[in-house]
C-alpha cells in the first residue's frame, strides 16, 4: 500500500508541475524591483483552510466538494494522502471532490506524512469514521518546536487510546464521549483534531481555550453544513454536540488572509498602491491596523481593500500573538518590509522560537538587523540592494519576495520550493503588482 502511494504521489508531482509550471524545484526566481507603481491581486483559498477542510471530507461516507481550492504544493500532498487511504479525489480548476465511500485504510504513508505537517488532522478525522488512526509524526517548515501533546491530549480524553511508537501516532477510539477539554494553549491543529474526532463522541464535547482563526472557523462551518453541531468557532469555547449523521456538501474555502497580508506589503515595500481581491477585511484587522500605524492609506471596498504608501513607511513596534493578534504567519513579511522604515523597528516573536531564520538573508540585501532571542531589532536603511538569497521555509521565502520588490538591482531566491507550499501562481501575482519578475533555469 505504501508503495503505491509513493508511485501515486511521485506522478501526481509529475502531473501538477506540468499543469502549473512554477511547481519545480530545480529554478530560481529572479526579481528586479518594483517597476510600476500600482497593482492589483485576487487572492486565492486559504490554505490552512484547504488541509483541513479535506481530511474532514473523510468524516462522510459519500463525495464532498470543495471549491475555491488553491493548487498549491501543501494541498497537493494532502490530496494524495487522502487517496492513499482510499478515497477517489478529483481536482479541476479550483474544486476537489473527495468520494469517500466504504472502509477506508487507517494508516497515512510516511513517505507523504513527512512532506506536511498537516498530515496529522487526519488522526481526528479517521479516529471518527473508523474508531482507529496510525499516522507519522508530521513534517513541515522548521521554525521551532510544535509539539503534538495537545493533540494527543484532546483524543485521550474524548476516550482513545493514543500511543507514539516508532514514529507513528496510533489511536484506537472504540468509543468516543464527548467531555470538557482545556487546551493549555490556542492550538488551531489540536482545536480542529478534537472538532473532528467529536464529531463521532456521543454527548457534549467543550472544547476550553480553543483556537480562534479563521480558519477554525471554516472547519466549524462545514462540519455544520455536513449536518454537525459545532457552535462557539471564533471564540475560545467551542461546544460540539456529537453523534448526528453527517452527509455529503459542496462548500467554498474562504480567502486567504495569509496570502493578502503578503501581497498588500510586497506592494507597498516598493511604494505606491496596491488592491487585493476576495478578502475578508476581518481577518487582516490586526495587519491593517499596524499598516495604519506605519502610514499606509487604506480604503475597504467590502471584499476588496487598497493600500497606499508615498515614501518610506514609519517604525513599528509588532508582537506576534494567537489569533485576532499579530500572526505569526506575516511576521517575517512585515520584518521585510519594514527594513526600510525611517526609524527603528522591534518585532517580537511569542509564537515559535526559531522564526527569524530569515534575518540572515534580509542582510544579504542591506537590512540592519540583529536579533535578541525572540526579538528583532530593525534599523531602517533608505535602500536596499538586490543579491543571491535561499528560502529555506515557507514564509521566509514569502519575506524574501517582499524584500526584493523593495530592492534596488537583482534578487535571485532560491528555495522556491518552500514558496510553491503556500503561494498559487506567486510569480504571476507579482507581475500583477508591477514587480518585475523572471524564471532562471
Amino acid at each position: 500500500m505504501v508503495t503505491g502511494a509513493e508511485d501515486r504521489f511521485v506522478m501526481a508531482m509529475e502531473r501538477c508541475t506540468r499543469e502549473n509550471p512554477a511547481l519545480t524545484a530545480t529554478r530560481r526566481l529572479l526579481i528586479r524591483g518594483r517597476v510600476r507603481r500600482d497593482g492589483r491581486v485576487r487572492i486565492s483559498g486559504a490554505k490552512n483552510s484547504a488541509v483541513a477542510l479535506l481530511p474532514a471530507c473523510l468524516l462522510v461516507d459519500g463525495e464532498c466538494v470543495l471549491q475555491n481550492v488553491p493548487a498549491i504544493a501543501d494541498v497537493l500532498v494532502q490530496r494524495e494522502i487522502l487517496s492513499a487511504v482510499g478515497a477517489e479525489v478529483i481536482a479541476d480548476d479550483g474544486e476537489v471532490r473527495v468520494r469517500a465511500a466504504g472502509r477506508l485504510q487507517t494508516e497515512v504513508p510516511y513517505t507523504l506524512a513527512k512532506r506536511l505537517r498537516g498530515s496529522v488532522l487526519l488522526l481526528g478525522a479517521l479516529a471518527a469514521r473508523h474508531g482507529h488512526a496510525r499516522v507519522p509524526l508530521p513534517g513541515g517548515c522548521a521554525i521551532g518546536s510544535r509539539p503534538l501533546d495537545l493533540h494527543l491530549k484532546g483524543l485521550r480524553e474524548l476516550g482513545a487510546r493514543v500511543e507514539i511508537e516508532h514514529g507513528y501516532i496510533q489511536a484506537e477510539a472504540g468509543r468516543l464521549l464527548g467531555t470538557e477539554i482545556y487546551l493549555d494553549f490556542p492550538s488551531v491543529g489540536a482545536t480542529e483534531n478534537v472538532m473532528m474526532a467529536a464529531t463521532a463522541a456521543r454527548g457534549i464535547t467543550v472544547i476550553y481555550n480553543a483556537a480562534k482563526e479563521p480558519e477554525v472557523v471554516d472547519l466549524a462551518n462545514f462540519l455544520n453544513a455536513m449536518g454537525g453541531k459545532v457552535v462557539g468557532a471564533g471564540t475560545d469555547t467551542i461546544k460540539i454536540e456529537g453523534g448526528h449523521p453527517l452527509r455529503p456538501v459542496e462548500y467554498s474555502i474562504i480567502p486567504d488572509r495569509i496570502e493578502a497580508g503578503t501581497y498588500l506589503l510586497a506592494g507597498l515595500a516598493g511604494g505606491g498602491s496596491v488592491t487585493v481581491e476576495n478578502v475578508i477585511p476581518t481577518h487582516l484587522e490586526a495587519l491593517l491596523a499596524k499598516l495604519e500605524e506605519a502610514g499606509v492609506e487604506l480604503a475597504d471596498a467590502g471584499d476588496a481593500i487598497t493600500a497606499r504608501l508615498a515614501g518610506r513607511p514609519r517604525p513599528l513596534q509588532v508582537k506576534t500573538l494567537p489569533y485576532p493578534g499579530f500572526p505569526t504567519d506575516l511576521q517575517p513579511q512585515l520584518t521585510a518590509f519594514l527594513l526600510r522604515a525611517e526609524g527603528t523597528s522591534v518585532v517580537s516573536e511569542r509564537i515559535f522560537e526559531d522564526r527569524f531564520g530569515h534575518v540572515g538573508e534580509l542582510k544579504r540585501l542591506g537590512a540592519r538587523v540583529e536579533t535578541d532571542g525572540r526579538t528583532a531589532i530593525i534599523e531602517g536603511v533608505e535602500s536596499l540592494t538586490g543579491a543571491p538569497v535561499t528560502a529555506t521555509d515557507l514564509r521566509m521565502g514569502a519575506a524574501l519576495m517582499v524584500a526584493g520588490a523593495a530592492a534596488r538591482g537583482e534578487t535571485v531566491i532560491d528555495g522556491v520550493e518552500h514558496i510553491e507550499r503556500g503561494y498559487e501562481r506567486f510569480d504571476e501575482k507579482l507581475r500583477q503588482l508591477g514587480v518585475a519578475v523572471e524564471w532562471l533555469e
